[in-house]
């Protein structure tokens, strides 16, 4: 059983990394970090000296004065180094630094010099050090403003606000969930070289991203069609999009139901991708569900009878209620990493159909249990 303590667990990739590894609970302990650890010298101490890995992310990215970026930053890794140097910490140290290093500004700075100082401690102390240069990183829940272009754009689109392009240049991306798949690598089988280059996974224009998104607008939020889907890349963006959405607001999407006297047609789903249908009765009184994805886009239509549609973000304690009839067949679509169930509030049986994005696997479900 792993240690691991995470500086920044709050933030945009701590949340992501401290959630995932909440996933392999027989491998990992996670060590609790709270901000105000690094005002208070023995909190810091006590949090140090639980770990058996350490990842400084806590860092600041943006803020209208740069050398307010820079001391906050070197401040934080000094901090932290006292207190490895105190409690004779041995603990691996990983390191989020930045392609910006090489850069002209103080935040690449700030990351190279920090990175230098942790490299000094890990040498004094005997304890592997490995700072990651990380290219740009997108995915669900960034600040819009802050952590990435992808969150604005995500953030304004969503709100029917339009995004300007300052410069069309062409990024290097990764996303958040395969970053944090190369940490655990690293963490798992501690490299020889105290410097890793994360590789990026993909790289498209500004405009290119903005096309896509603009293209999520339209098809899925104003027409609800579910849009082509063509790469892993394109259903990371897409999860991203939607993770923007105001849940509250925007669900439960009601159906058109067409009757005449032979009945009622109602359509459930427009698809320009692929995945699997599924048809489910529930018994009065009978809840399914209480699990989540961290990958799968998944629909769920109730055409008869009375549902309550449960949802949950992981690591909130914030529950959003849907109540869904038959009477007014309707949608509800599962964000990733939102908990989530479907319980049959009235006295006949719930009819429901379920879509998700991809064939059930039973080697690779991608479904995690966890009561809304």
């Amino acid at each position: 059983m792993i240690k691991i303590g995470i500086t920044g667990q709050n933030g945009f990739i701590g949340q992501h990394l401290y959630n995932t590894l909440g996933l392999f609970k027989d491998e990992y302990e996670r060590v609790e970090f709270r901000r105000d650890f690094f005002k208070d010298e023995i909190k810091l101490k006590e949090f140090v000296a639980k770990c058996d890995v350490i990842v400084h992310l806590a860092a600041m990215n943006r803020h209208p004065d740069p050398s307010t970026i820079y001391h906050n930053n070197i401040n934080l890794v000094k901090k932290l180094i006292d207190a490895l140097s105190a409690t004779n910490s041995k603990a691996h140290v990983l390191f989020s630094s930045s392609s910006q290093e090489e850069g002209d500004n103080l935040y690449g700075k700030s990351k190279k010099d920090g990175r230098e100082l942790l490299f000094d401690w890990a040498q004094k102390a005997e304890a592997n050090f490995t700072a990651m240069i990380i290219p740009n990183v997108f995915g669900p829940f960034g600040a819009p403003n802050y952590n990435s272009f992808i969150a604005t754009f995500c953030h304004k689109i969503v709100n029917a606000e339009q995004p300007q392009i300052n410069n069309n240049s062409s990024i290097k991306l990764i996303y958040v969930g395969n970053l944090v798949s190369e940490i655990i690598e690293i963490i798992k089988n501690v490299p020889k070289t105290n410097l890793i280059t994360i590789p990026h996974h993909d790289e498209y224009k500004v405009s290119e991203i903005l096309n896509l998104l603009q293209g999520y607008k339209s098809q899925y939020m104003d027409l609800g069609i579910v849009p082509l889907l063509r790469t892993k890349f394109e259903i990371n963006l897409f999860n991203t999009f939607r993770s923007y959405i105001d849940l509250d607001k925007y669900y439960p999407i009601k159906l058109t139901s067409h009757a005449d006297d032979r009945g009622a047609f109602v359509e459930i789903i427009r698809l320009n991708t692929g995945g699997q249908i599924s048809f489910s009765t529930t018994f009065a009184g009978v809840t399914r569900g209480n699990h989540f994805h961290t990958r799968k886009i998944e629909r769920f239509a109730v055409i008869k009878g009375n549902a309550l549609i449960q949802l949950r973000k992981i690591g909130s304690n914030t529950t959003i209620n849907f109540h869904l009839s038959g009477d007014e067949p309707a949608y509800v679509d599962m964000p990733i990493w939102y908990t989530h169930n479907i319980k049959n509030v009235g006295r006949e049986d719930l009819y429901t159909i379920f879509w998700i994005n991809e064939f059930f696997n039973p080697e690779d479900p991608d479904t995690y249990f966890e009561t809304v």
